[in-house]
């Protein structure tokens, strides 16, 4: 069971990689992302309002700029794929899904400030401060509820496994991005704008 786990981890982490990490300009906002994550990651032992402020305005902008501006949508040459057809295989999050889950996180706050209670949730915020770590609950739970959410619903539409190994492999993932995106800036800079040894592990995979 472990190694069926760990090989279904590695088959989802490395589709995620060769179907939507192309770009070294995503690349490199995934290696930001990461470390920002991993710095979150620790924070959440000290100031989990914190840890989430981090995580959203730092980590999840970087992360998902990189997809939403960067990466390229057209026809997928090197997996033989549409845009349209990765889209609908996504185990995750896909776009839509991801301007679903966004457009909850920009708009949250706007809530706050028409209803400082959040419907009898919270005391009403008196400053700047009070607001923002606030907001900071507010974005920790559509984190926590985003991740269980899809978890939950990979459950039903495929399997525990499945679900249990997205998870996984979205909680790891600042970690597996850090090791494997820490050149792209770095080939950025010299003018690399698309990682060439994709091709090159796609065939020998």
């Amino acid at each position: 069971m472990i190694k069926n786990f760990l090989e279904e981890l590695r088959t989802q982490r490395w589709d995620d990689h060769r179907y939507y990490h192309h770009s070294r300009i995503n690349q490199s906002l995934h290696f930001v992302s990461a470390a920002s994550f991993l710095f979150a990651y620790a924070m959440l032992f000290f100031d989990p309002m914190v840890s989430a402020l981090v995580g959203w305005l730092v980590s999840m902008t970087t992360r998902q700029a990189g997809h939403f501006f960067f990466e390229p949508r057209g026809y997928d040459h090197v997996n033989q794929a549409t845009h349209e057809h990765k889209e609908e295989i996504k185990v995750g999050y896909n776009l839509q899904r991801k301007i679903v889950l966004m457009t909850i996180w920009a708009l949250s706050p706007m809530v706050l400030y028409l209803d400082p209670t959040l419907f009898g949730l919270f005391t009403p915020w008196t400053s700047s401060a009070d607001f923002m770590r606030q907001v900071a609950k507010i974005w920790l739970a559509v984190g926590i509820g985003g991740l269980l959410f899809r978890t939950v619903h990979l459950f039903f539409i495929r399997d525990v496994e499945t679900g249990l190994v997205w998870m996984t492999k979205i909680l790891t993932d600042p970690f597996s991005d850090l090791k494997l995106y820490y050149k792209a800036p770095l080939a950025l800079m010299k003018g690399e704008l698309i990682d060439p040894g994709l091709e090159k592990h796609v065939r020998h995979a």
